[in-house]
């Protein structure tokens, strides 16, 4: 394929990349969700990208760029910079063509992110606290060591790989009528769009971006917003729209969803527990943008990108035990009882009794203001629902124990 200018990226050249795309091996299933469809209403057909071999749609657009390289580029080599997914993709193709590839990443970027960067053969240079920071160190090793920079999202080749994914999803699903794609920086639902576009004119294609990272619909409604903080969708957090990419999402998008952190929690918990799947919170996106806006969506055939998988095993057990509590499944109840012997005993054999299943007990005379003679005891156990919950404290109440519950999320009694 030859290189393209900015603003030549069309239908015709993502059918090319296809090509390449599979005979590199990186096409992945379609999979209708019937479990799925059923919770929201509508028709939901999964593309799997969390099921790449570096668990990222990324290895898509990496692969074109790189491919796309002259002799001369292959040889002096490429840098990127990258927290994750990115660096990823770009290290696992470098080391398939041969070219060397530098990747600066973030001083806090998690050691499980940077060893597997190291083990696709990249040289990895830790620098800056911030993407911002790393990004001026990337751009100052491409200039004095004549490297090619390769950028996540804002690059024709990058965007021509990614599109290659609707292509598949549209082969395998003709009937789609619309797509919901995770927003970052928009090289992914950029490529799509044009893929889509050209393969449907109708298509109705929605982003969806962390509502705390709203760049791309601050940028194309003109409207200021404040962007930043923490975020279980890392991947989409990104505070500066693309160049090429908002000109082509301002063309072939419909509207820009925005998920918050609760409705991305839900939707890995979801996948979880309806299809096995782990998803990372940027791939999660979509998802909770069709459960929180489920009157749009509602009966229409849906394809859903589901962009990675790489979450962290701590982050990924939060987000289920959180699902947990907000099911009623997981609860804590803070009961003063008198600080005698037996006590004890016969507060955990009512929980016992009506069917909570103590997981932790917590004993506390000193730092709790309680009487003198009393003590406040924290229970945490396992129940069926918040119905069940209620029945537990109702009846402890009964037996001379009032309880509190230590959750927001449920009334106490």
């Amino acid at each position: 394929m030859a290189k393209k200018s900015i603003n030549s990226i069309s239908y015709d050249d993502i059918i090319a990349a296809q090509g390449i795309v599979s005979e590199a091996g990186l096409t992945t299933p379609g999979h209708y969700s019937a479990e799925i469809s059923a919770l929201c209403g509508a028709g939901l057909y999964l593309k799997l990208e969390n099921l790449q071999p570096t668990g990222s749609f990324k290895v898509r657009g990496a692969l074109i760029k790189l491919a796309n390289l002259d002799g001369s580029d292959r040889s002096q080599g490429v840098v990127a910079m990258s927290a994750g997914n990115h660096a990823q993709g770009v290290a696992y193709h470098a080391q398939k063509l041969g070219i060397k590839a530098t990747i600066v990443m973030p001083t806090g970027t998690p050691f499980t992110k940077v060893n597997r960067t190291q083990r696709l053969g990249a040289k990895v240079i830790l620098a800056g606290k911030t993407l911002t920071e790393s990004q001026e160190q990337a751009d100052r090793i491409s200039k004095s060591e004549g490297l090619v920079f390769i950028h996540p999202y804002d690059d024709p080749d990058i965007i021509t790989g990614q599109g290659t994914m609707a292509l598949e999803l549209l082969d395998d699903f003709p009937d789609i009528d619309t797509l919901v794609v995770p927003i970052g920086g928009g090289g992914l639902i950029s490529g799509i769009s044009i893929a889509a576009k050209g393969r449907n004119p109708k298509i109705d294609i929605f982003g969806v971006e962390a509502s705390q990272y709203a760049s791309m619909k601050s940028t194309l409604s003109g409207q200021e917003a404040q962007l930043g903080g923490s975020t279980v969708a890392e991947g989409i957090a990104v505070k500066a729209a693309g160049e090429i990419t908002r000109e082509i999402i301002a063309e072939n998008v419909r509207d820009i969803l925005l998920a918050d952190e609760e409705s991305l929690e839900q939707a890995m918990q979801i996948y979880l527990r309806e299809q096995r799947l782990v998803v990372e919170g940027a791939g999660a996106a979509a998802l909770a943008a069709i459960m929180t806006n489920r009157s749009i969506f509602e009966g229409r055939k849906i394809g859903v990108i589901v962009s990675g998988g790489n979450v962290d095993a701590r982050l990924l057990s939060s987000v289920l035990l959180r699902g947990l509590v907000r099911e009623g499944k997981l609860v804590r109840l803070r009961i003063e009882i008198a600080d005698e012997p037996g006590e004890l005993s016969q507060l955990t054999e009512i929980i016992g009794e009506n069917g909570g299943n103590i997981v932790e007990v917590n004993h506390q005379r000193l730092f709790y203001n309680v009487p003198l003679k009393s003590t406040d005891v924290d229970v945490t156990m396992e129940t069926r629902d918040q119905d069940h919950v209620l029945v537990i404290q109702t009846a402890l109440k009964k037996a001379g124990y009032p309880s509190l519950l230590l959750s927001d999320t449920m009334p106490n009694n």
